[in-house]
């Protein structure tokens, strides 16, 4: 019906020399709703969602779900482009208030892509495709808030593309390398642990850092085969950093929040590898982000659990650019807390917050130069 209705209104624009907007909506932290509630309480959001929606526009507009927790509203008989911003701006202020649940209070926020007929496209695929990608820039920015199409969203949409697929040949090529920044220990000033950090050997772009590639691996479904190979490879390699540094020396390992929420983390496996190399179980650290923590379900939980379970170490990453409790850190039982880099200019908040952790039993990580070495207390 939604198809349908599109392409009557784009008729009726050309007819009526009336331009029309549509409007593609994606819903910020719906999937964490469905994971830490369930789907019924999912179910009770999107009905709540489809109902303010249609409060927020004109009684000549369509509304319509696509699925999951993606919305297009049809905009027509457009007397003025001011009416799309107002219209989208109360869109984005009834999503950002709270949604009473039953007994729960839940809040999300919206991303909204704007696309314009005739202007942007001349048929209802190319609109929806072009709505699709305004969305996506407006999550890439911060969500909360919307984005008009550009034909440059089209351009960079076709590069992840791209890039996306030299990442698959570049796995198959063997172009991932791995570097390491040293973290020393402030008590005896010896290196004792390091953080393998990924880089992509391409072809022609050169050297890139995790920031140019690893998002378009995880919107790409790749992120589990890079994953895996940093910590195979690392594996591989602590023998070596071992034999130099003695058989304490750790490596700590990056693991995307997309794998533990999309991928079964196959902790078995690890050991398995661990057991190949003839490494202890605490050889590796497993290094995981605050919003990973503050979104768990009980998957999530679980699986942080059974490395817990498997006599590996886990620390938070970038400790204070979230909003983590003690409640959490208590009940995951983390081994070491890596400060964001923010607090290290701030002695007296450093100060505060490795006593904190010393406290409760949590080593400190922080960067604290320009040569990228790290201290640890």
């Amino acid at each position: 019906m939604f198809n349908d209705r599109l392409r009557q209104e784009m008729k009726k624009a050309g007819r009526d020399l009336l331009p029309m907007a549509l409007i593609f909506m994606d819903l910020d932290g719906f999937k964490g709703v469905n994971d830490t509630l369930g789907h019924d309480y999912g179910d009770l959001l999107l009905r709540q969602v489809a109902e303010r929606l249609l409060q927020s526009v004109r009684n000549t507009d369509t509304v319509a779900r696509l699925g999951g927790d993606e919305f297009t509203v049809i905009l027509s008989e457009l007397k003025d482009n001011s009416d799309v911003v107002r219209i989208v701006q109360e869109i984005l202020g009834n999503m950002s208030t709270p949604f009473h649940l039953q007994t729960e209070l839940v809040e999300i926020s919206a991303s909204i892509g704007i696309t314009l007929y005739p202007e942007d496209g001349g048929d209802a695929e190319t609109l929806i495709k072009n709505a699709d990608q305004a969305m996506y820039a407006a999550k890439q920015q911060g969500r909360n808030r919307f984005n008009y199409f550009a034909p440059f969203m089209q351009e960079a949409s076709q590069m992840r593309i791209q890039l996306a697929n030299e990442l698959r040949e570049g796995l198959k090529r063997g172009e991932l390398r791995l570097v390491y920044q040293p973290i020393r220990n402030l008590r005896n000033g010896r290196v004792e642990m390091a953080e393998a950090l990924v880089r992509w050997e391409h072809p022609q772009r050169g050297l890139l850092i995790p920031a140019q590639f690893i998002e378009v691996a995880e919107h790409s479904g790749l992120i589990s085969s890079v994953g895996e190979w940093v910590f195979e490879e690392a594996a591989s390699q602590i023998q070596r950093l071992q034999t130099a540094a003695g058989t304490s020396f750790q490596v700590c390992v990056n693991k995307s929040a997309w794998q533990f929420r999309h991928e079964s983390v196959s902790v078995s496996h690890w050991i398995e590898l661990l057991d190949k190399f003839a490494l202890a179980p605490h050889s590796i650290v497993i290094e995981i982000t605050e919003k990973l923590l503050l979104e768990a379900n009980r998957e999530v939980a679980r699986r942080l659990k059974s490395l817990r379970d498997a006599h590996m170490q886990l620390s938070l990453d970038d400790f204070g650019a979230g909003y983590s409790s003690l409640a959490v850190l208590k009940h995951f039982k983390l081994d070491y807390l890596k400060l964001d880099p923010g607090f290290t200019s701030n002695p007296h908040l450093c100060e505060a917050i490795t006593t904190m952790a010393h406290r409760l039993g949590i080593k400190v990580v922080a960067d604290v130069s320009k040569r990228r070495t790290s201290w640890r207390s």
